[in-house]
């Protein structure tokens, strides 16, 4: 039970790691404070599933957050706790296949689809063998927009695999919360980091 326990929570925090490889409602209209994370719980297709929507801030422009999260050929994700091993499968167009190891399931490869809408600074991305992964589906966008403070990332996913439901609400460490708003504080410090890297890739020769 404690083995299944372990496996179906950490199972969610696949959830976030497709995210940080590239992640429908509308904006919270809530105003958003430098700090803050917001996440809402969603019901999921045709009652099955879950799911969420993730709001924050980074501190960088649209542009520079924009390269940033269309770098599918970058380093820098696997010094995500959760994530063991990245590669992009293939790449055409707006079109990009990658594929993930992680570090709780080291005996599954993920396969990430991720559709570029660059006119709409939107990422949608899809688990392409959901079956192989022991999830059911998954699929989400990212919707990014500039705001004063910099960039406001809203993320929404849908996902259905053993266990979901449970670790969807579960809300101590290893919970969805958890999973999320560690994803989220990551990646504002990585964007912090590797800023000045990604503002000489924005700006014009």
């Amino acid at each position: 039970m404690l083995v299944f326990l372990k496996r179906s929570i950490f199972q969610g925090a696949l959830i976030l790691c497709v995210c940080l490889i590239l992640g429908s409602v509308t904006a919270l209209a809530q105003p958003l404070d430098a700090g803050e994370i917001q996440i809402t719980h969603l019901e999921g297709p045709q009652q099955k599933g879950r799911g969420y929507q993730l709001v924050y801030l980074v501190n960088a422009s649209l542009a520079v957050y924009w390269r940033f999260k269309t770098d599918f050929e970058n380093d820098f994700v696997v010094t995500n706790k959760f994530i063991q091993h990245h590669r992009v499968i293939s790449q055409q167009a707006q079109q990009v296949v990658t594929e993930n190891e992680y570090r709780f399931f080291s005996d599954q490869l993920f396969r990430w689809h991720t559709s570029i809408d660059s006119d709409r600074h939107r990422l949608d991305f899809k688990l392409l063998n959901p079956e192989q992964c022991r999830q059911k589906f998954h699929y989400g966008h990212i919707q990014m927009e500039a705001v004063p403070q910099g960039t406001k990332v809203i993320q929404v996913a849908y996902f259905d695999f053993f266990g979901a439901g449970l670790w969807a609400r579960y809300p101590w460490k290893g919970g969805m919360k958890d999973f999320l708003t560690y994803t989220a504080r990551w990646e504002q410090d990585t964007i912090l980091r590797l800023k000045d890297h990604y503002l000489k890739a924005a700006s014009p020769d």
